[in-house]
């Protein structure tokens, strides 16, 4: 008897219906930037099997430290045993806490401390764990607005023009256009710093942001995923820095994103957290994280190296100088060859200006270009238009 069942076959009825965000194209798989990927995964550069290739720069990997973390992990692979040199198997493969182990998040505050030189101090009591940053800023969303509510976000970002910068008019009509939409602003996401540009948020324009946020009363979400990226540490201001310098006033509106996915370069090892000022968002967060929870051998092999204050301080500081090098590096050689780039300090990212090799300044004239780069150079870079852009001809290369 052949019990296998094979679909398509013979269909008397109609599929049923998919919910409206199965079926929305809002996930934005469809543009260019997921094409970019596509086009390298189907064939992806080899200097040996495959020379002529599509070469891979478009995707936020930080590698050029990975050899210090690999010898360093390396080290740990007695993780799996307890202080009593037993096995810990039994231990770790049963039920956690939703809260996560207590050692990875003093391990991660820590590290948080040493990336912003010691100007903020996180509690680990108010670390919430989540499979990376995609999934924190996801669970935010959910706990801070309602279906039909809106969120403020300066664009170019990752999928009011002043060299980039966000200015507060340009927040004042933001939040003016979606009152005009009969769209509830909820708060204003940010990503610090940038991604797509490479930039670091001022000090006194976070100020301007929180009082915005304090004025309109909504929360103000700072996505610093990049923060032990900047080329040094006193480039790189934290939000938590200013609120410490205001004893916390206005705190319960401001919330932290952080991930290992691009300091340390581990995206495979899913590893976010949300920092909340908030008790209600803290105690809310815990409650839905157990859709999106990070293995307890992870967080187990991850605590003491954060912890190591002399390895963290010691792979910051390498880290900060090979990504500056690396940087400097780019641009010199795109200067060379009459392209020129905005001035960056952080992340992994040039975002390059390429608007002179378009007929003309359009979407169309840009995704043209990009089309000639990816499938002719065999090199995927991404579109500024698929970072919302509205300026056509500049590009992200990492």
């Amino acid at each position: 008897m052949n019990m296998g069942i094979k679909i398509g076959q013979l269909q008397l009825t109609s599929s049923p219906s998919l919910s409206r965000v199965a079926v929305s194209e809002s996930h934005g798989e469809d543009s260019p930037y997921f094409a970019g990927w596509k086009a390298y995964n189907e064939d992806p550069y080899d200097e040996f099997t495959n020379p002529s290739g599509v070469i891979q720069m478009g995707l936020a990997e930080n590698q050029v430290s990975f050899d210090i973390l690999e010898q360093h992990l390396e080290k740990k692979s007695d993780a799996t045993y307890n202080t009593r040199r037993t096995s810990a198997f039994r231990e770790n493969a049963l039920f956690q806490d939703y809260h996560g182990l207590l050692s990875f998040r003093k391990g991660m505050a820590s590290f948080m401390e040493q990336i912003r030189g010691g100007r903020a101090k996180f509690d680990p009591e108010r670390i919430v764990i989540t499979a990376g940053a995609t999934a924190a800023n996801e669970l935010l969303t959910f706990i801070l607005a309602d279906p039909g509510d809106a969120l403020l976000i300066p664009t170019p970002y990752y999928p009011g023009s002043n060299n980039f910068e966000i200015t507060p008019e340009a927040l004042e009509a933001a939040y003016n256009e979606a009152e005009s939409k009969k769209m509830r602003v909820r708060g204003i996401l940010i990503t610090n710093p940038s991604n797509p540009l490479g930039t670091t948020i001022s000090r006194a324009l976070l100020e301007e942001l929180l009082d915005f946020a304090t004025r309109k009363n909504i929360h103000l979400v700072s996505d610093e995923i990049y923060s032990g990226s900047a080329f040094s540490s006193e480039e790189f201001v934290s939000i938590g820095e200013i609120l410490e310098a205001r004893n916390y006033k206005d705190s319960e509106r401001v919330h932290i994103v952080y991930s290992l996915s691009k300091d340390l370069g581990l995206p495979g090892f899913r590893v976010g957290t949300i920092y909340s000022y908030n008790d209600d968002v803290v105690t809310t967060a815990r409650r839905m994280s157990s859709f999106t929870l990070i293995s307890s051998q992870t967080q187990l092999l991850l605590a003491s190296m954060l912890s190591e204050k002399d390895f963290a301080a010691s792979y910051i500081e390498t880290n900060r100088e090979r990504l500056r090098t690396r940087y400097e590096m780019i641009v010199q050689g795109l200067g060379k060859a009459g392209i020129r780039c905005l001035k960056g300090n952080a992340g992994l990212f040039c975002w390059m200006d390429m608007s002179k090799l378009l007929d003309e300044p359009t979407r169309e004239q840009e995704l043209a270009l990009w089309e000639s780069i990816v499938y002719e150079v065999k090199l995927n870079i991404s579109p500024g238009s698929s970072c919302h852009c509205s300026e056509p001809g500049w590009f992200r290369y990492i």
